[in-house]
């Protein structure tokens, strides 16, 4: 795997970003990426960017966009975003905060598909991980 440059002036700015996440963030979050059986990070610095979501043993960026990334600036800045990231190996899969607050169960496939293809994961392998370890003999709680 290449490299991924880190810049370390954008630290503060993705904590704080991790603080504030959109509805259609949150809700992804919360309700899917987070109980998968795979690590994902929020709110990743990669080289000069903020990706929404990462998950590096997968190299796959998780982005959910709002209206500001459908002008025509918003647009090429996201094409030359995915280009820049695409030269590190990842893949970026991009959804609106529409298709994931109206369409989610969609939204989660995708990410799923995604992921147990490029993981060679099963389905529940990667949805039902378990919550804690199974006690052993011998061991308090």
């Amino acid at each position: 795997m290449k490299f991924i440059p880190y810049n370390t002036e954008l630290k503060m700015r993705a904590r704080e970003l991790r603080k504030r996440l959109t509805k259609a963030e949150r809700k992804l979050w919360t309700d899917f990426l987070r109980s998968l059986n795979i690590p994902i990070k929020r709110q990743k610095v990669l080289d000069n960017y903020i990706v929404d979501f990462y998950c590096s043993k997968e190299k796959l960026v998780i982005e959910v966009d709002g209206d500001s990334h459908n002008t025509k600036d918003g647009i090429e800045y996201d094409e030359h975003r995915t280009a820049v990231l695409e030269s590190f190996g990842l893949e970026v899969i991009r959804f609106t905060n529409d298709e994931v607050l109206f369409d989610f169960n969609k939204v989660c496939e995708i990410i799923l598909d995604k992921i147990i293809s490029k993981a060679g994961l099963n389905r529940k392998e990667l949805i039902y991980p378990p919550l804690v370890p199974p006690l052993t003999e011998g061991r308090k709680s």
